[in-house]
């Protein structure tokens, strides 16, 4: 399977490999959300090759209708983007956090692809650091009893 080009992925990917085999590790439910409101999410499956270009905004987890009619109205676009949070809401974050920047946290359901009984890690939570104009590669290698992770490109 091929990546997506630049354009067509959103502005946060991640790839699950699967260290017991090798291989890619497909099929593996993960949540994306924005730590200055960890109500408002994003979902999707790892594909064949174990990664995610694209995410569906979760429409049920936005906190108010009104506000979700306007920002859609602001985006002109069907729905919430990644790129629209991070380009506008960012810049809102926390005095903590570098001007612009927003935290954003990946949670992969582990349990699910090896098995509750057969896993240490039934969740693996990843949060990380987002500035806007950058792509946000997430690799997480991963086995039952052990993960890694790192900034990839």
């Amino acid at each position: 399977m091929t990546t997506p080009a630049p354009s067509q992925r959103d502005p946060i990917t991640c790839h699950v490999l699967d260290t017991t085999t090798g291989r890619p590790a497909p099929n593996i439910a993960v949540k994306l959300s924005w730590s200055e409101n960890p109500n408002i999410t994003f979902s999707s499956v790892t594909n064949r090759d174990g990664r995610i270009a694209n995410w569906q905004f979760d429409k049920s987890s936005f906190p108010m209708e009104d506000l979700y009619n306007q920002v859609r109205a602001a985006t002109g676009e069907g729905d919430i983007t990644i790129e629209f949070m991070i380009t506008n809401w960012g810049a809102q974050g926390k005095a903590a956090l570098p001007k612009g920047s927003s935290m954003w946290k990946l949670e992969f359901d582990t349990g699910a692809y090896f098995g509750i009984e057969k896993t240490f890690f039934p969740k693996v939570e990843l949060t990380f650091l987002v500035k806007p104009g950058e792509h946000f590669h997430v690799p997480l290698l991963l086995g039952p009893y052990s993960y890694t992770t790192y900034r990839g490109s």
